[in-house]
């Protein structure tokens, strides 16, 4: 299998990635506003806990006094001990009391340090954990608003990266990028105000590995964001790979492709290895040279600190201060790679984010949108041209359906049929506003239905689509998706028009029987027929097919059409097929080709034609062609 990709640097992977299909790195500078815009975002939502994130901040400075103390009585501690060991016998009870006193001053300040840090830590990370569930809610409820024309160049494998990982890389922030900075930024402008007064040669010395350090960490911040970006595109390729696998595991099985797909999964996988190993390596070498530069001025204390105690310019118990004040500043120093790559990492994470966040979506209702008020129930086409690329008024060889002129009445039925990529399922999405039409116009009793509320409209408008999608739940949940506390007898009846309801019968668990994921233990009729039933239950006002018995025999069909008559005799009805005999019986039937009406009439009408009705129609009846007769 191909591992190659581990071999490559950091830069490597960059300048490959960069102008890349798969993944694309933005330029630092647009990427880098953009970063520090989605920090700043964050920031504001923990702020938002207006007495959580207040006393957090205050815990963390108060923890930072007392933490900044501690060498101080340290080295109180010390001196008194060395007055023990050498001094005057007169004065050894007093160095003892003195020595207790310091070290209970030690003990205390530690514990109150302790308490501190435990509630910013605490107070931190539940700010954090809020965020994420204010963003997770947010996120979901975007998703479920964005139009069909987002979802359809959208893979769901990326969008489920960004509402896990990305969201848990947010959520850190709060902690990483924001209490640990305070904590930081405290104990080194603290500890210089309160050491440097004693001695400002050690108290630089003490220092000067900090600014070595910061600066690593902000080169390291540069890579790291960088590197964040792509491995979060590489994870979302592996999600998308993962989830394709598991939603087509029967296609893979079927056509012995398991190998094929472990392949594929291992070369993307060892892709997103490759960078982690390069986060690592990246991450890891910089701890160990902010590491090295601690050590070097720890020595270099120790060493002018020691000749200074030779020379009684400072006492023992001093110098320790400055020791025990550099061990205070090592863990934080060196946690500045993990503060940076939680910066990075929330950066990037943040930018992905609300990129869907803040998409509008291309589908919504306007601000004067009104309730649709059904009177006559007349749905009407009116020179209606859609593009799924763009305006077809600048290409009109790009649009998908053009000229479209149809009106449909309550109680009336129209048939709509033609090749594959005519543009009949268009058609059907057009009708309860999945998509905006580019020119012309729909309308229902002459209200334009861009003018009118979507929940409104579509619950006016039934559409029961070839392709049909069932949840992991019991059979009645799925009938009633739409109305979720509908009465039993309306689920039953709705079951009954969509004949399903002798079948459901004779389960072991009737209407509690749970249906297998994406309805997976049913066939592929009988989910259509539950398609049919969930959305006859409604009852909407116009009724669209589309396609929705394809999976059903001839027999079933006949009876699911004389059991809707009786739904459907005041409704606009609206079916699409590719097999005549479910729309023949329609007042007026289309025939569409290349996006355009190219005969219409009632069936015997278009048998008269003579024209593409009519050899689908001897096509499909067996009925022999002239040419195939000579």
């Amino acid at each position: 299998m191909n591992r190659s990709a581990n071999n490559q640097t950091a830069d490597e992977i960059l300048d490959s990635q960069r102008g890349g299909m798969d993944y694309k790195v933005p330029t630092l500078d647009g990427d880098y506003r953009k970063g520090l815009g989605s920090l700043s975002r964050i920031a504001r939502m923990a702020m938002q806990y207006r007495v959580q994130f207040p006393i957090a901040v205050i815990a963390v400075i108060v923890a930072a006094f007392f933490q900044l103390y501690i060498p101080r009585f340290l080295g109180e501690a010390v001196d008194h001990a060395t007055g023990l060991l050498g001094g005057a016998k007169a004065s050894h009870g007093a160095a003892e009391e003195a020595l207790w006193t310091a070290a209970g001053l030690l003990i205390g300040v530690a514990i109150l340090r302790g308490l501190f840090t435990m509630l910013h830590n605490y107070l931190g990370e539940a700010i954090g954990q809020r965020t994420a569930y204010e963003l997770r809610l947010a996120y979901f409820e975007k998703l479920q608003r964005l139009s069909f024309s987002y979802h359809d160049r959208v893979h769901s494998g990326d969008l489920m990266t960004r509402g896990m990982l990305d969201i848990e890389g947010v959520r850190r922030f709060v902690e990483h990028g924001i209490l640990r900075p305070i904590l930081l930024v405290m104990l080194v402008g603290g500890g210089a105000f309160i050491y440097m007064g004693n001695d400002v040669v050690l108290g630089l010395l003490s220092l000067s590995f900090v600014p070595f350090a910061l600066w690593r960490a902000s080169v390291f911040r540069l890579k790291s964001r960088a590197l964040w970006r792509i491995l979060q595109e590489r994870l979302s390729h592996l999600t998308r790979i993962m989830e394709e696998n598991l939603g087509g595991i029967r296609v893979v099985r079927a056509f012995a492709a398991q190998d094929f797909e472990i392949e594929k999964f291992d070369t993307s996988s060892a892709k997103a290895l490759a960078i982690a190993i390069q986060r690592v390596s990246v991450r890891y070498s910089n701890t160990s040279v902010m590491t090295y530069a601690y050590f070097l001025a720890m020595g270099l204390v120790l060493w002018v600190g020691g000749l200074k105690v030779l020379d009684g310019e400072v006492t023992v118990g001093e110098l320790t201060q400055f020791l025990a004040f550099m061990t205070v500043l090592q863990m934080p120093i060196r946690q500045t790679g993990m503060v940076i790559n939680g910066i990075a990492r929330a950066s990037v994470s943040g930018v992905r984010l609300f990129e869907i966040l803040d998409i509008e979506p291309a589908v919504q209702d306007r601000p004067t949108a009104q309730n649709l008020e059904i009177k006559g129930g007349v749905l009407k086409f009116e020179n209606v041209a859609f593009s799924y690329a763009g305006s077809p008024e600048n290409d009109p060889g790009d649009a998908t359906i053009k000229d479209i002129n149809f009106e449909v009445h309550a109680g009336q039925t129209i048939g709509i049929v033609g090749p594959p990529g005519s543009g009949k399922s268009t058609i059907a999405h057009l009708i309860p506003r999945f998509y905006d039409v580019t020119s012309g116009r729909i309308t229902i009793d002459d209200q334009d239905i861009r003018e009118v509320t979507l929940d409104s409209l579509r619950a006016a408008v039934g559409v029961v689509q070839q392709d049909t999608f069932l949840f992991t739940s019991e059979i009645d949940a799925n009938v009633a998706y739409g109305e979720p506390w509908a009465e039993q007898e309306r689920v039953v009846s709705a079951t009954e028009s969509a004949q399903l309801h002798a079948y459901i019968e004779n389960l072991p668990q009737g209407y509690d029987t749970i249906v297998g994921e994406r309805g997976v233990s049913l066939s592929g009729g009988q989910r259509q027929r539950l398609s049919i039933a969930r959305s006859v239950m409604l009852t909407p006002q116009f009724m669209v097919f589309d396609d929705s018995t394809a999976a059903i025999d001839a027999a079933t069909e006949q009876r699911i059409r004389a059991a809707l008559k009786e739904v459907t005799k005041e409704r606009a009805t609206i079916v699409i097929s590719h097999r005549l005999s479910s729309l023949m019986h329609a007042d007026e039937i289309l025939f569409l080709d290349e996006g355009s009406i190219v005969e219409r009439g009632n069936h015997d009408s278009l048998l008269e034609q003579n024209g593409r009705y009519r050899a689908l129609y001897d096509l499909q009846a067996g009925i022999p062609t002239e040419e195939a007769e000579g």
